[in-house]
């Protein structure tokens, strides 16, 4: 048994990841924003570190952004948050840290040409998608591409401010093992959804849209053309992960892992499953875009199950059926 903090025990994730912790026999100190606890404040953070034997740090600001306005937020919860976080963990010596992470810091996926093989395609142009160009192509050749599953050790291609910001804790706990010899275990969330998903806001992700359009009698609005291929991970499938992580890892390193399913599918498929699972409407595919997008990202989750033991248990058609009548938050 080990004494956890968790840092937002009270959102979507952190929620099911402290019932999770508490079910496998670990005694858990949660700290959330809704109930008034800030994890950038460092005194707060001094009363509840001692005697702790590991942080598992779901606090942070979510979604793609929605404009420049967002950056100051995103560093200031995110960055400046985990800064805060990591210091007083220095401080009162604990050693161990599990911060969610997300599939986001990757950009685009992983892509293979027939000619060069594996590949790393810039950022879509804005003229590309206005005329309904979504795929991306290789950067040699401009031939078109046949995406691959993205392992941890891809290059890094943050493209939007949340990319950004959780790319930047990732170094700032690599920064904090190196120098206190604690163990560091990043979790890339793919696209996580399940019950007390928050509900459609500007920085929902795309499962909580769709489910709340359906909800409301509203057709999902589907962007370009559904194409765009996604890892649907369960949220209790995630808890899960960050229960293993605390014994994965190695000191005075950070390690990363993929969190996902294994099983592909696209937003167009993610759509018409939770349309028909409610009984409709069917949904709509609009060919509107966002900038900060990426076309397909789909995960290589093998390093997790060979050394943490990792394997997601809940497959689509089980995780839709539930999630398409399940509470949201």
């Amino acid at each position: 048994m080990t004494k956890v903090l968790v840092t937002g025990s009270a959102g979507f994730i952190g929620s099911h990841v402290t019932a999770a912790l508490e079910a496998h026999g670990h005694e858990v100190t949660k700290l959330d924003l809704r109930h008034g606890a800030d994890v950038r404040d460092a005194a707060l953070l001094g009363r509840l570190l001692p005697g702790t034997g590991a942080v598992v740090h779901q606090a942070a600001k979510v979604g793609l952004g929605v404009n420049v306005a967002d950056l100051p937020d995103y560093a200031s919860v995110n960055v400046y948050g985990t800064a805060v976080l990591l210091a007083a963990m220095a401080a009162h010596g604990v050693g161990r840290l599990v911060l969610a992470s997300s599939m986001v810091v990757y950009g685009e996926g992983a892509y293979d040409c027939a000619r060069h093989g594996r590949v790393r395609p810039g950022a879509r142009s804005p003229a590309d998608l206005a005329r309904g160009s979504f795929e991306p192509c290789c950067p040699r050749c401009g031939s078109s591409l046949v995406f691959a599953t993205i392992g941890e050790d891809a290059p890094l291609d943050p493209r939007n401010a949340y990319a950004t910001t959780k790319l930047a804790q990732e170094h700032l706990a690599a920064n904090w093992a190196r120098e206190t010899g604690g163990t560091a275990v990043a979790l890339r969330y793919h696209n996580v959804y399940g019950p007390r998903m928050p509900r459609d806001t500007p920085y929902s992700g795309v499962a909580a849209i769709f489910r709340s359009a359906l909800e409301a009698g509203r057709a999902p609005r589907v962007f370009e053309d559904g194409g765009q291929m996604r890892d649907f991970v369960h949220v209790r499938d995630v808890a899960e992960a960050n229960v293993a992580a605390l014994t994965g890892g190695e000191p005075g390193t950070l390690t990363a892992y993929n969190v996902a399913s294994g099983e592909p599918h696209s937003v167009g498929e993610l759509a018409a499953a939770l349309a028909a699972e409610r009984g409709g409407p069917e949904p709509v595919t609009t060919g509107e875009h966002r900038l900060g997008d990426v076309r397909h990202i789909v995960a290589a989750p093998h390093r997790a199950t060979a050394e943490l033991g990792f394997r997601a248990r809940i497959g689509f058609a089980e995780g839709m059926k539930e999630f398409a009548t399940a509470p949201l938050a």
